[in-house]
């Protein structure tokens, strides 16, 4: 299957040499050199998934990304920036972005981040990875284990005073409603599907982006410490917990 990648790239080199990349991996691509390009292509094309660069000249990447999400566009959406500090990625995701790489990069992690964005979409839950890159582990057979025990019916994940409805993909703790992205929003359903348990680094890469970006990644973390701004906000007791040198678990201490 053919898949359409809206590219927005204000640096020629960088554009073209992407462009070239992507149609050779297969990909249908439309690249565009500003912000305000990119939304008329995104509005007129409908593109299967968003390439987006931060830095662009009128409106920038930032500004696209939240004009998508207030038009409850869900286009999977992929953006690349120069700026690597925690503030400038979580500046991205609370625009509505799904993932990010940090430039300079290297294009097969580009193409891996893109797959992982189709498959989730394809699918419209976390993906499984497919087993790639490493063997279950007894936390994530135990996680399989106990889904069907945490799970109604109905699709609704009740964890703590959590309730995550994942058909219409809506979530709440207590009477207030959480605001999140794509990725916050499986990220916070894996965790609560499998309350109590502790989910490593590795296994959370496979359940959300299919690929594992390895232990110098701060891609996880940042994540993680958005979702905590949203869920865990003062006043509630704190559910998400870092276990150090493992991995994450939702619980009430």
């Amino acid at each position: 299957m053919t898949h359409s990648v809206l590219l927005a790239e204000d640096d020629r080199p960088i554009r073209t040499a992407l462009e070239r990349a992507l149609t050779l991996e297969g990909y249908q691509v439309t690249a565009v050199a500003d912000g305000i390009q990119a939304l008329a292509a995104a509005h007129r094309e409908r593109p299967d998934v968003i390439l987006l660069d931060v830095m662009m000249p009128g409106i920038d990447g930032l500004q696209v990304c939240q004009v998508l999400r207030a038009e409850q566009d869900r286009t999977p959406i992929l953006m690349l920036t120069a700026r690597v500090e925690t503030a400038d990625r979580i500046a991205g995701l609370d625009a509505g972005a799904d993932d990010y790489v940090v430039k300079p990069f290297e294009v097969e992690e580009v193409f891996a981040r893109l797959r992982a964005l189709l498959r989730r979409t394809t699918a419209g839950a976390p993906a499984d990875g497919g087993g790639e890159g490493a063997a279950a582990t007894d936390e994530a057979e135990k996680a399989e284990e106990t889904y069907d025990a945490r799970v109604a019916d109905s699709g609704v994940v009740e964890a703590a005073d959590l309730r995550i409805d994942g058909p219409s993909r809506r979530a709440w703790r207590g009477e207030r409603e959480l605001e999140l992205t794509r990725t916050e929003f499986e990220l916070l359903e894996l965790l609560a599907r499998n309350a109590g348990i502790v989910l490593d680094h590795s296994t959370i890469y496979d359940r959300i982006w299919g690929y594992d970006f390895g232990p110098g990644s701060k891609n996880l973390a940042v994540y993680v410490g958005y979702l905590r701004r949203k869920v865990d906000v003062p006043g509630n007791r704190p559910l998400i917990h870092t276990v150090r040198g493992v991995g994450y678990v939702l619980r009430e201490d």
